[in-house]
């Protein structure tokens, strides 16, 4: 019994639907499980194969009344003769079906072609950006030295003899529905169509050759640590002509000395003395836009927040500012001299000493500023 699954059901039509119904279907699941959008999943890959190989079945009158009339056998055997396509195969023949004349890599997914050859795509560089919290609360440009794989000066290529310049190497394969073209990404000049013919001393075999740029990188404000930013052709540059890959820049956020990061909030710990927080005062405490003077109110008691509107961090998106959090800690003394013991010791039997928070508290703010001013 075959295992294939019905074509129809693959693409999820009925047999009446038509050709242009057929041709919408899969691309929406070719779209649905393509590799770009499914990386290193097996599973989606063989989903991408399996709609390409029901379309092409489909998308042809003639072969469409054979499956219709006998399925995928009539013998037992795979229909088709076996034959299992790969991504080539579905790039050399569904380019069209995304519109625009080429490929499904070149017209939707972003990948190229070039004269039938596939235009190859440069690596991808990764760097790490360390950025203070200064800087990630307003913003930064930043200059930043990249080794970069270039194209080389008096680098001379070639036609590729394997695949006279075409990039593929073609196969035809015979099967009870007729000739069937194979297609597969050229081995030596690896889909480019050329290879190199003279290289000068330094230069890879790729024509390629190691160079230091610095480059001027704008980063935005309220980006986050562990957040990645794309440069779009700055990565290393495609063998034999092509795109350039991108450079990424990861951003590490390095720690504040007094502010802390919750969010697109900051928060700061201050610390006061047990008199300020009876008696009030005003202190400064840091910001991102330099020292604020904030106010202490009489009897302010530990654990109190306070919150400066809009002195926090920049959303990304630029729609939103935090607030900077100010969380109150009163500080109570480890060692006294005696004449500070003795002083506190008076106040022991006071009432509006002893936590109570209905006391009438003025006499005690009094109290205190005479014994300790």
């Amino acid at each position: 019994m075959s295992t294939k699954r019905d074509y129809y059901e693959i693409l999820g039509v009925g047999k009446s639907s038509t050709p242009e119904e057929i041709k919408k279907a899969y691309r929406k699941v070719a779209i649905q499980y393509h590799p770009d959008k499914n990386p290193d999943n097996k599973e989606a890959e063989e989903k991408f194969k399996e709609a390409a190989e029901a379309y092409e079945v489909l998308s042809d009158s003639d072969k469409r009344a054979k499956y219709d009339r006998f399925g995928h056998s009539r013998t037992g055997n795979g229909f088709g003769g076996g034959h299992e396509m790969n991504m080539d195969d579905i790039f050399s023949q569904f380019g069209d079906i995304f519109g625009g004349g080429g490929s499904p890599f070149e017209s939707f997914f972003g990948g190229s072609t070039r004269g039938g050859r596939r235009q190859r795509k440069g690596s991808n560089l990764r760097i790490k950006l360390k950025l203070s919290l200064e800087e990630i609360a307003n913003g930064v440009e930043k200059k930043i030295k990249v080794n970069r794989l270039v194209k080389a000066e008096g680098v001379t290529f070639k036609t590729c003899t394997t695949c006279q310049g075409s990039g593929q190497v073609r196969k035809v394969v015979n099967t009870m529905l007729g000739q069937m073209v194979s297609a597969s990404t050229c081995p030596t000049c690896d889909g480019s169509g050329q290879v190199i013919e003279k290289r000068p001393a330094g230069v890879d075999s790729s024509g390629l050759v190691s160079k230091e740029e610095v480059l001027s990188v704008k980063i935005p404000a309220g980006v986050a640590d562990g957040m990645q930013l794309s440069m779009s052709s700055k990565g290393n540059e495609a063998p034999g002509g092509g795109i350039a890959g991108d450079l990424l820049i990861l951003i590490e956020e390095q720690e504040d000395r007094f502010l802390k990061r919750d969010g697109n909030n900051l928060v700061y710990d201050l610390y006061i003395s047990f008199i300020d927080a009876a008696v009030g005062t005003s202190v400064e405490v840091p910001s991102v836009s330099g020292k604020v003077k904030i106010k202490i109110d009489p009897g302010t008691q530990s654990g109190k927040i306070l919150r400066l509107r809009g002195k926090g961090l920049k959303d990304i998106s630029g729609y939103d500012v935090g607030d900077q959090l100010i969380y109150v800690n009163v500080w109570t003394p480890k060692k006294l001299t005696p004449d500070e013991r003795s002083k506190l010791e008076s106040l022991r039997g006071s009432q509006n000493f002893e936590p109570n928070p209905d006391a009438n508290e003025k006499g005690f703010f009094e109290r205190m500023k005479e014994f300790f001013n």
